[in-house]
């Protein structure tokens, strides 16, 4: 952990007689530079084994003891126990003892550290000197406690009544002139419950601004999947890992983002499946794996997981699906109707002519130029996906934070479409969340853009008209706050400021704010760069009890795979001060909407069963929800993962997509954001990148070798990042160059600190996502010395 930070001198001015007097300065949008000293050693061989088992008992003893930790461990994904708090991979029918990873475990012991912010902690340091600390310093003093303020003018956080609290957002809100002039931000991680009621309140308000983390990272899935196959999500199940033939896997780090995933490739390694890995950089947790808990793989070294690995250029992915497309037909033209399934296109799919001659179109030659794969490589690849009788296609962002995000993921369907492998054991699409319940958020009305449908049934439900006209995503809520449209931001959860694109507009933004509401577990950066006004609800965590008036709480949620079932806290509050999303939902909602609503709020948030039973009765596949959610397993929603025969009629369609151009000039770099391993989102839980053998520093720009030299740039040298977008450059100062296997012309950084980098306006049309992993930035050398690292080569 970070020391105790030094005092920070406040800035100074004179007034109209020359003396000096404090002058208020805005605290700082973006981490401080850190000094810490950076280390780079050889990555491990595998991803997983005891090296992770030691990591998480560690983590657990530092930040709760390792009894208290143990006790909440084991009942995570269990039946009735915790849901996960870190991703949405699915868990087994079967399960272990301890059914949670190395990531798992550090997202359940950062919730329930012993460590507490009080209000002397915030009479202690102001927001100047909390901006001045590192995320990391930030979120490990522990749990928020009792309501704060924000006074106008002022620099310290003072205690507030949660009473006082509600009546403040009631007035705000009510004062304004128009709804829209509010906007109510959600994270991927609030439950099913908490979201529905959330969307009723801001519709029953009067909007329909409700931008969600879904906008920063897998809305191009969604929107591209309804696109191609009329469904916008998944369709596939876990036992369909046990049936597929083949495995792809595009932009997307399991090893540190979804280890457990890590589990079901392996079984389907080891059942004869083949996989590829296609990523800018090689991951290790995609090459190979030790399962915990199997001295098979502790003796032998593990289970080799990816066949091939195809290290495509940044963005190049459309490219590479084409030439394994014209794969595919050079092999069908020469074993005609032994390849791809003429029957399924035939009878359910539209638009394989045009993708035939868009294809023609394309010499091969160019496309591997522009993906940057060998020949070769490609072939291999597209040999495997041919001779495949059913195939899985994962992926991550990867895909869908660039400008064509929607487009990468209808090529990735066209690629998938061309065998029928949609509705047949083993075979279909499976995009990969970062949130918990970032499915289920949706499903329950966290839209910016909700269908008709949607909206005909909550009004039926709850007897109102819903507002029909499209509220603001992230990008646009962040333009809406800048020109002040919106004057009030109220976000459920997440770290909105550090979450967003280029930090210090988005930090701009907030400023403009009169009121900023954050409903939070930990401190985060958004607490501190904030409206003239702000507030922040402390909230229980995941895997604390949850008691209401009428006993006794579950909540619900929806993993990646559409099987939504319980999540039930078995710890102690971390404070008794503190209320539940859903109860902080219900009494702001009480307040605002007072006598003007037709829901009785707090008695929903009395008995969450209320809550469910009005859920049925809105959102479609959640019939008899309070029965069905009590199975052990749960149940599944809405899936389209069924048989072929009960997909009616043309589903599938092929599209055109173009292939992306980008020209670099010779000191510009195309820059991705990526995760290190010590961090889930934007919470950094320590300063390590294990899997990459980086550790102790942040701020590191991986390039090729050959780009250093080109440009002059020793290894570890420091060096300033310039982005250039729209007339508008940004600056982020001192990163340390390393060395790495990446692709030439390529680059990758962390967020959030790269986010800085990231223009608000370079996003997907379609899906409004900020192009986070297609960012063309110039490398100059900085004045300074470098911290060195470590020679453990």
């Amino acid at each position: 952990m970070d020391a105790e930070p030094a005092p920070i001198a406040e800035p100074e001015s004179t007034d109209s007689t020359g003396t000096l007097v404090p002058a208020v300065r805005q605290p700082s949008p973006l981490a401080p530079l850190a000094t810490a000293p950076l280390s780079v050693e050889r990555p491990p061989s595998a991803a997983g084994g005891l090296t992770a088992v030691v990591s998480s008992l560690n983590t657990l003893l530092t930040k709760t003891g390792l009894r208290r930790g143990l006790r909440v461990l084991i009942r995570v994904n269990q039946p009735d126990g915790v849901d996960c708090p870190s991703c949405a991979w699915p868990e087994p029918r079967e399960r272990s003892l301890i059914e949670v990873c190395e990531s798992g475990a550090r997202a359940v012991a950062d919730e329930a550290t012993l460590r507490r912010i009080d209000r002397e902690f915030f009479e202690r340091y102001t927001v100047y000197e909390l901006a001045g600390r590192s995320d990391h310093w930030l979120n490990a003093q522990g749990r928020l406690t009792e309501p704060m303020i924000l006074r106008p003018g002022s620099q310290h956080y003072q205690a507030i009544a949660w009473a006082e609290a509600f009546a403040l957002i009631a007035t705000t809100l009510n004062d304004l002139a128009d709804p829209n002039e509010a906007i109510f931000y959600s994270s991927g991680r609030t439950s099913n419950e908490a979201s529905f009621l959330y969307q009723a309140f801001v519709r029953l308000f009067g909007t329909n601004n409700l931008p969600s983390s879904s906008n920063l990272c897998h809305e191009a899935s969604g929107i591209g999947l309804a696109r191609a196959i009329g469904v916008g999500r998944g369709t596939v199940q876990l036992d369909d890992f046990l049936a597929a033939e083949a495995i792809f896997v595009f932009g997307q780090n399991p090893g540190s983002n979804h280890p457990r995933m890590l589990t079901s490739l392996r079984e389907a390694k080891l059942r004869g499946a083949e996989i590829v890995s296609i990523n800018p950089l090689r991951e290790v947790g995609l090459i190979r794996v030790k399962q915990p808990g199997r001295l098979g793989d502790l003796v032998s070294g593990g289970v080799e997981l990816s066949s091939h690995t195809l290290q495509v250029e940044i963005n190049g992915d459309v490219a590479l699906l084409k030439a394994m497309m014209k794969c595919v037909l050079e092999a069908e033209a020469a074993a005609p109707g032994q390849v791809i399934d003429q029957t399924f296109i035939a009878d359910h799919t539209t638009g394989f002519r045009e993708l035939v001659d868009d294809l023609d179109r394309h010499p091969f030659a160019d496309l591997v130029a522009a993906c940057g794969v060998p020949e070769q490589q490609i072939r291999a690849a597209a040999t495997i996906y041919a001779k495949s009788k059913a195939t899985i296609l994962c992926w991550g962002t990867g895909l869908t934070q660039h400008q064509n995000g929607v487009a990468n993921i209808a090529e990735l369907t066209n690629l998938l479409l061309l065998k029928g492998n949609v509705g047949r054991p083993g075979a279909g699409v499976c995009p990969v969340q970062g949130h918990s319940n970032a499915l289920g958020g949706q499903a329950m009305g966290i839209s910016e853009r909700p269908s008709d449908g949607f909206l005909d049934r909550l009004g039926k439900a709850i007897g109102f008209e819903p507002p029909r006209e499209p509220g603001y995503a992230v990008v646009e809520a962040i333009a809406a706050m800048h020109e002040r449209r919106a004057k009030v931001l109220v976000a459920l959860g997440g770290n909105f400021l550090s979450a967003a694109p280029d930090t210090e507009w988005t930090a701009e933004a907030l400023r403009r704010c009169s009121l900023t509401v954050q409903i939070s577990t930990k401190l985060n950066r958004s607490h501190l760069v904030t409206g003239q006004t702000a507030l922040i609800l402390p909230c229980l965590g995941r895997t604390e009890r949850d008691r209401q008036t009428e006993g006794e709480q579950f909540v619900t949620v929806e993993n990646s795979m559409g099987i939504v079932h319980r999540s039930r806290g078995r710890l102690g509050p971390a404070s008794e001060h503190l209320r539940s999303e859903s109860r902080i939902v219900a009494e702001m909602a009480a307040a605002t909407l007072a006598d003007r609503s037709p829901l009785d709020f707090l008695a929903l948030a009395s008995s969450y069963e209320r809550i469910r039973d009005l859920i049925e009765q809105a959102v479609a596949g959640f019939e008899a929800y309070n029965q069905r959610v009590r199975s052990e397993h749960g149940f599944v929603a809405a899936s389209p993962a069924a048989p072929i025969a009960a997909w009616a009629g043309r589903f599938g369609h092929f599209t055109r997509v173009l292939v992306p151009t980008r020209k670099l000039a010779d000191d510009e770099l195309l820059m991705m954001t990526i995760r290190s391993h010590d961090q889930h989102n934007t919470t950094i839980y320590e300063f390590g990148d294990r899997y990459r053998g980086i550790h102790g520093y942040r701020r590191i720009i991986l390039m090729n070798l050959g780009d250093l030299r080109r440009m002059a740039i020793e290894p570890y040298d420091q060096v300033d990042l310039t982005s250039r977008f729209a007339g508008r450059d940004r600056h982020a100062p001192r990163w340390v160059a390393i060395p790495h296997d990446i692709p030439p012309g390529m680059c990758a950084t962390y967020f959030p600190e790269a986010n800085a980098l990231v223009p608000v306006e370079q996003i997907d049309q379609d899906s409004r996502t900020p192009a986070s992993k297609s960012v063309v930035v110039v490398v100059s050398k900085a004045v300074g010395v470098a911290p060195r690292p470590k020679d453990d080569d």
